[in-house]
């Protein structure tokens, strides 16, 4: 049996996958923010608080490998929410810490699962720069980008960061997966998790998120444990040839909405 580190365990997509990866037999250490119950208590919202959360789950792991780590913590758009939230939590409180538990997954075969959005491909209209300014690693230049959106700022922060952490996986899995770490993503739609409860009350945004749900093929939202599924899939050994894939499990929402987008051919080489 395995040991996996999970963000965002106390609630949601986290709670799930770190139910499911129990009921497998694993070892679980689950990072949350203060006050959640969690193995490991940060803010991974800042620099100090990743830092801190790597250095605790090294003293638990001790000389053990780690077999796998699966970032669900992350905030979604809400009325009065800076878009510079939203930068530091989804995509550096997820980047940062793959990057620092790098050394210890790379001890054994291990896999790492970044948790994307169909709202990337769903949802027009939002800034690539942002994305693309995350994915640089430029922390303080993406807040202060997200944050010149005013109020609109995490609406459109949103799915940049969950663009910008598709992209990681996709620019990164071939150099992991050399040293033993296999690192896909995860996209799933809208999921009837406390965050999207929330986003469905909110003011601004519950009559948009309505209209959304209204369009899924499914007719419904998706459930936390149908992703906890997939999330175990992906991290374990059945998934062995998935490397640097970005899986949507969004109740066919964006193949309705883009299908023909994907595959497309690669370029022809170009003639001197």
């Amino acid at each position: 049996m395995g040991t996996y580190v999970i963000t965002g365990a106390a609630s949601g997509l986290g709670a799930a996958t770190a139910e499911r990866l129990h009921a497998d037999g694993h070892g679980v250490i689950g990072v949350d923010r203060a006050g959640a119950g969690a193995d490991v208590e940060v803010d991974l919202g800042t620099p100090a608080g990743r830092f801190e959360a790597v250095a605790r789950v090294g003293e638990l792991v001790g000389s053990a490998p780690l077999d796998g780590f699966a970032a669900f913590a992350g905030l979604g758009p809400a009325t009065g929410r800076a878009g510079a939230e939203l930068v530091a939590v989804n995509y550096f409180g997820s980047v940062d810490l793959l990057v620092g538990l790098r050394p210890l997954l790379a001890r054994g075969p291990s896999a790492a699962l970044l948790v994307s959005s169909n709202s990337t491909t769903t949802q027009p209209g939002w800034p690539v720069e942002l994305a693309q300014t995350c994915l640089a690693g430029d922390e303080h230049a993406a807040c202060d980008l997200a944050d010149s959106y005013g109020e609109f700022g995490s609406v459109l922060a949103y799915p940049a960061t969950k663009a910008a952490l598709a992209y990681f996986v996709r620019s990164h899995a071939a150099e992991y997966v050399r040293q033993g770490v296999r690192l896909n993503a995860i996209a799933p739609g809208l999921i009837d998790t406390p965050m999207t409860q929330a986003g469905r009350s909110d003011p601004s945004l519950g009559a948009a998120m309505d209209a959304f749900l209204e369009l899924i093929p499914a007719g419904r939202a998706g459930k936390p444990d149908e992703i906890a599924e997939l999330a175990a899939f992906l991290l374990g050994p059945r998934s062995g040839y998935c490397v640097g894939s970005v899986v949507f499990a969004d109740g066919g929402l964006d193949a309705q909405q883009r299908p023909t987008d994907w595959p497309r051919p690669a370029p022809l080489p170009e003639q001197e």
